[in-house]
């Protein structure tokens, strides 16, 4: 009779957790632009970076990614960039059978803006083909990269993969999201992808930057708790 699978620690969900919640949210929030205004001139983007509203969401599913490499393998990650793949897709056919579902009349009391709700959660056909296509690539590509640097290094240097992995992914996801969802299938011109492009990167290449210590911390705190767990398991043996 084989054992039973120990159960998922509270680390686990909780990454996973965060990580599908992020990519849901951002699929969500990806047809707002945003703008940030800067201090200083930059080339191509000019006094301010604009940027789709999913970078600020889409941001923290690299770190989660990146956590759940460092501490549980490129398998166990490359599983749950897929699982999240497939409930972005559920997520997307649960809010388009709500959207077209038949309504209660725009006129009756407590009914909301018909038109406003399609309008922010029925994101446009090529904002959703262009945010699949870059997260199912980008999301991949950053699990290969972080075990690759980490192979490489012989298990060091835990804030080069980090920012290694999610630089280039981060570029791959933003240039497939700008030019299919932006460019290609839609109607911004090249000069204004290619700042959207640059606005976005150096926003997604910041926050790898930032979140490096909180990789860190996450990872200690993670491998405390299971050396002591084990300690502790040791001892009342």
């Amino acid at each position: 009779m084989s054992e039973p699978r120990p159960a998922l620690s509270p680390a686990q969900v909780g990454l996973i957790g965060l990580f599908v919640t992020a990519i849901v949210t951002a699929q969500l929030t990806a047809s707002k632009l945003l703008q940030f205004g800067l201090p200083f001139e930059l080339p191509v983007v000019g006094g301010a970076l604009v940027l789709p509203g999913a970078a600020l969401a889409y941001a923290l599913t690299f770190f989660a990614s990146d956590c759940y490499s460092e501490l549980y393998g490129r398998k166990a990650a490359t599983v749950v960039v897929n699982v999240g793949f497939a409930m972005n897709v559920v997520m997307l056919v649960l809010v388009w059978t709500t959207i077209e579902a038949p309504a209660l009349p725009q006129t009756e009391p407590g009914q909301i803006d018909l038109a406003a709700f399609r309008n922010v959660l029925g994101s446009s056909t090529a904002i959703v083909v262009a945010s699949l296509s870059a997260y199912v690539v980008s999301q991949n590509w950053d699990v290969f990269v972080f075990h690759w640097i980490r192979e490489a290094t012989d298990g060091k240097y835990l804030w080069l993969r980090n920012i290694g992995s999610t630089a280039t992914s981060q570029l791959v996801d933003t240039v497939i999201f700008v030019f299919v969802g932006f460019y290609f299938l839609g109607s911004t011109p090249l000069s204004g992808a290619v700042a959207l492009v640059a606005g976005q990167y150096l926003f997604k290449l910041l926050v790898a930057v930032a979140d490096t210590p909180f990789v860190y911390a996450v990872v200690a705190a993670v491998r405390s708790r299971k050396t002591a767990s084990a300690t502790a398991y040791a001892g009342s043996e």
